[in-house]
């Protein structure tokens, strides 16, 4: 079965800072829970390249997002070269700053990023101290709808002791629907713990889509964990509108891709969340 890894992150290695760094309250639990630091700064570009290899990966969408602290520019324009390196195995999902307050900024952002042949931008507002529906976002919104670009938003619980989990509850997202219809938007780590809030959004615009990035899919298909209306709902009514994402190297896609496929998810579920809604959302050629 053809898979398409919707999310994995731009190596650390490969940024302006090759090392991950962020303050104590906002990575604790973070490294408690995932080990996220560790796996920042360990992994890199060839073992990406050969776990998507050994596990039969054949295009990965890399995201170049950011918590702060970080040049967007800057991260686009490294996101760009391994895509230029590696043609057709990647494509790119860029970013923009979001720490100066002023809406201008980000909206000339997502206009350079399309232009750097980029799909779209990854944004986490919690972490800047915003709302999903903040109105300094909306400039943004507005020209990545009006140039056909994606928003991937970070969306449910954040691990950082410093951001409030209010910024990301699922009305503000789809408020953002409702005022952007025609944008292409995906709901990272699709929105737990308010997961059925978010089966409704997607449900309600079929321009949203729920992805797993991070996640372990045992936990999404075991009964009681919070995840029951989601699972539920991915062999019919939002079969279309889910995405397989490792967030590589956060998670593994050999332990990913496993414990998907040990569900119990019908094949074409399967197929569908392992393909073919990426390759229709990301405009990818069949193989």
């Amino acid at each position: 079965m053809t898979v398409i890894d919707a999310r994995v992150r731009l190596p650390q290695s490969l940024r302006e800072n090759p090392v991950y760094r962020a303050p104590a309250r906002q990575t604790e639990t973070y490294d408690r829970v995932l080990q996220l630091t560790d796996k920042m700064n360990s992994g890199t570009l060839p073992d990406l390249l050969a776990e998507m290899d050994a596990e039969g990966i054949e295009h990965a969408v890399m995201h170049a997002e950011s918590e702060g602290g970080e040049s967007a520019d800057a991260l686009n324009e490294a996101l760009t070269k391994v895509i230029a390196e590696h043609p057709g195995r990647f494509s790119g999902i860029g970013t923009v700053d979001l720490d100066s307050g002023r809406p201008t900024g980000p909206a000339r952002q997502v206009a350079s990023a399309q232009a750097q042949g980029l799909l779209g931008v990854a944004v986490q507002p919690a972490f800047f101290g915003l709302d999903i529906d903040d109105r300094t976002l909306y400039p943004m919104y507005s020209r990545a709808e009006e140039l056909g670009l994606i928003v991937a938003v970070h969306t449910g619980v954040t691990y950082s002791r410093m951001h409030p989990l209010k910024h990301e509850r699922p009305e503000l997202l789809d408020q953002v629907a409702c005022d952007f219809p025609d944008l292409k938007i995906i709901a990272c780590h699709a929105g737990w713990p308010w997961v059925t809030e978010y089966c409704a959004v997607a449900r309600r615009h079929p321009t949203v889509y729920l992805e797993f990035g991070a996640l372990a899919p045992k936990y999404v298909a075991k009964p009681g964990t919070g995840w029951d209306a989601l699972f539920g709902m991915m062999p019919n009514v939002l079969r279309e509108q889910v995405l397989y994402g490792s967030d590589w190297p956060i998670m593994a896609p050999q332990r990913a891709l496993a414990e998907w496929r040990a569900s119990g998810l019908p094949a074409p579920a399967l197929e569908a969340l392992f393909a073919g809604n990426a390759r229709r959302l990301f405009g990818l050629a069949a193989s």
